[in-house]
Order: C-alpha cells, then structure tokens, then sequence
C-alpha cells in the first residue's frame, strides 16, 4: 500500500466478539464515533497497510465492534488481535480552533518566545488528564519536558513547524 506517513492510526484490534467473527477495537482517537457506518478501513499488516472492507460495525458496551469481509468466525477475527487500523490524512476530523493532532506536533521547533532562539524539536506529546506535556529535544541533544499549558506554551503554529514557549518551564529529564 502506502508510506506510514500517509496514514493516521484510529485503534487497535482486540479480541473476538460472537461467533460471526466479529472483533473488539480499542479506539486511539478522540472520535470513536468514526467506527460508526464506517465501510472500509487500513489495517496494520507487517510493515504496511492493508485496505479492508467493513460488512458492519456497533457498539457494545461502549466499545465498536466491526465484520470484516471474508472473516467468518472467531478464529480468523482472533489473528487480526493486536493489528492497528489507520486511515488516511486526508479523513481525519476537524479540530477545533487551538487543537492539533500530535503528529502535526512532532518535529516543531520550539523557540523562545522572548529572544526568538531556537531551542530544540518536539519528540513526543506524553498525555495526562491534567495537561499534555511536550517532550523536547533540545539543541545540546538533552530531553526536557514542558507542560502544555498557557503560562509556558505561548504559540503554536503547526503549519509552519514552530512552537513558541516560555522556556522557563521546561524541566531536564
């Protein structure tokens, strides 16, 4: 199929579900209402994706549950277990004005918003109930840590790559 960087993963498969070889997913969006009608979706195969069709999708108890074409019991659902699904860039929901989805985050360059120097590069977005936190890498190769919150992420620009901060937040790892 495609380059992973065309992709944006949505869940990951878990156990079977019944006996038609229907299958649990754990959702890894913020919309897993996306899992409703949908009718076909990428799934983790090796080191690529593979587009597969969707026969029907619910919930149960809170969680979607798909029927993939050609898989017929539990057992063929069973080897799809642990297998992420993904779809492309191009169908991820809008975000509401202020948000960015993570891996528009990752690569920015963060720069102090007082002097303008360039600090480091975001590595990694690390998800907490109270605020995210960005993981940087800064110029000198060390990991520091900023908490995602107003006093000390003063700009984000995710078009252009660039996060302006107050670095005085920014903790060493």
């Amino acid at each position: 199929m495609a380059a992973d960087e065309e992709f944006v993963t949505v869940g990951r498969l878990g156990r079977p579900w019944g006996v038609k070889g229907e299958i649990f997913v754990t959702p890894l969006t913020d919309f897993p209402e996306r899992f409703e009608n949908i009718k076909e979706i990428f799934v983790s195969n090796k080191n690529d994706w593979e587009k597969k069709k969707v026969v029907s999708s619910k919930f149960v108890s809170g969680r979607p549950v798909l029927l993939f074409e050609n898989i017929d019991s539990p057992e063929q659902a069973s080897r799809l277990t642990n297998r992420y699904l993904a779809i492309p860039k191009n169908m991820v929901m809008e975000l509401p004005e202020g948000s960015n989805y993570i891996y528009d985050l990752i690569g920015c360059q963060v720069i102090d918003e007082k002097t303008g120097e360039a600090i480091g590069k975001i590595t990694e977005v690390e998800l907490f109930p109270a605020n995210d936190v960005y993981m940087i890498e800064t110029n000198d190769g060390k990991i520091k840590s900023l908490p995602v919150i107003e006093r000390y992420v003063k700009k984000v620009d995710a078009d252009s790559k660039k996060v302006f901060v107050d670095p005085s937040g920014m903790i060493e790892q």
